[in-house]
């Protein structure tokens, strides 16, 4: 296998970095030119940019930030206090912002071409202080939809995962789409839930997240278009302080195809934030929601910051910051430590 060799230049770049972000150094980039600060100014801009992703090169970080260059103003950038905690390199940095809507916008076209997350914060929930996160359940605290893999059950399940992807796109209503694909569960007998909640798959990072908020007194919950035959048990399973879903209607042991009790929707999400910050005594800027649909946009609106957890495009550019390609724990690299 032949190996490109790096030019005197890349050597010394990534060199230079390395040493830099491994001390208490600060960082300036102007011009494609970097600048070591060693002494830190007063603290400036209007707002957080934090960038982070597993090993980050010389080549990912300049390009980043090129693709950012036009739309705010860099003061400085250097390690976050999480830094290679848990395996990922994350940068922290001061900046003015000049454009919101285009920096909102160039901020995912830069994620994607160069495998980054990042995100942009006028102001952040501090995570030494207790708060309150609320997460939708379905493909953000999981990795699947649970009423597609009932579906499966009722051999079904191609027609209500185009239904449910819709959804989640906001291309239809939550409400019918909910009835209609409940609809087609009549039948499935209740105990059969168990084959799927036995091996429901865990999103990576939600355990670390979990363990790093409770230890500082945040009350967590899961807000859930689902169900409560899943939910209840993640609550549980995951040492949560409270759950909201549907639940499914069942009679002589089977699935009758109808929920019972009101739908639990976007707006049921939203006032699922504000009664628990007012129960648990939370201040507003210490609220967050996360999810990946656009049902969870009211919730993520409702809290002072909305994440979106590896999400569909119209979330993504409706939430305050994304997580697109590291685990639930990168929520942390949000938060004000």
């Amino acid at each position: 296998m032949t190996v490109l060799p790096m030019s005197d230049y890349q050597r010394f770049a990534h060199q230079f970095l390395l040493e830099s972000f491994q001390t208490r150094t600060y960082l300036n980039y102007s011009g494609q030119q970097w600048k070591k600060q060693v002494t830190p100014t007063q603290d400036c801009g209007d707002a957080v940019l934090t960038i982070f992703g597993q090993a980050i090169n010389f080549h990912q970080l300049e390009g980043m930030l090129d693709h950012l260059g036009d739309s705010l103003i860099l003061h400085r950038i250097k390690r976050h206090s999480l830094c290679n905690v848990y395996g990922d390199t994350v940068l922290r940095a001061d900046v003015s912002i000049q454009d919101e809507a285009r920096l909102k916008a160039r901020m995912g076209q830069a994620s994607e071409a160069f495998h980054l997350d990042a995100g942009i914060q006028r102001q952040q929930p501090r995570l030494k202080e207790p708060g309150l996160l609320v997460m939708d359940m379905d493909s953000t605290v999981i990795q699947i939809e649970c009423i597609d893999e009932i579906a499966a059950l009722a051999d079904r399940k191609e027609e209500v995962a185009k239904v449910t992807e819709q959804a989640m796109q906001g291309k239809l209503d939550f409400d019918r789409s909910l009835v209609q694909r409940v609809s087609c569960l009549k039948g499935v007998e209740v105990a059969r839930l168990e084959q799927i909640r036995n091996r429901l798959p865990l999103t990576a990072g939600i355990q670390i997240l979990i363990k790093e908020l409770k230890m500082r007194n945040w009350r967590l919950a899961i807000a859930s278009g689902g169900f409560t035959f899943f939910a209840d048990y993640l609550c549980q399973r995951l040492g949560l302080d409270d759950a909201v879903a549907n639940q499914l209607e069942a009679s002589d042991g089977k699935l009758t195809g109808r929920v019972s009790g009101a739908i639990v929707n976007g707006q049921t999400k939203a006032e699922t934030i504000e009664r628990l910050a007012k129960a648990y005594d939370v201040p507003h800027r210490q609220t967050i929601a996360a999810g990946d649909g656009a049902n969870d946009l009211p919730m993520m609106h409702a809290a002072s910051l909305g994440v979106a957890c590896h999400a569909k495009p119209t979330v993504n550019d409706q939430a305050g910051v994304s997580i697109r390609h590291c685990g639930l724990h990168a929520m942390l690299y949000y938060l004000d430590v």
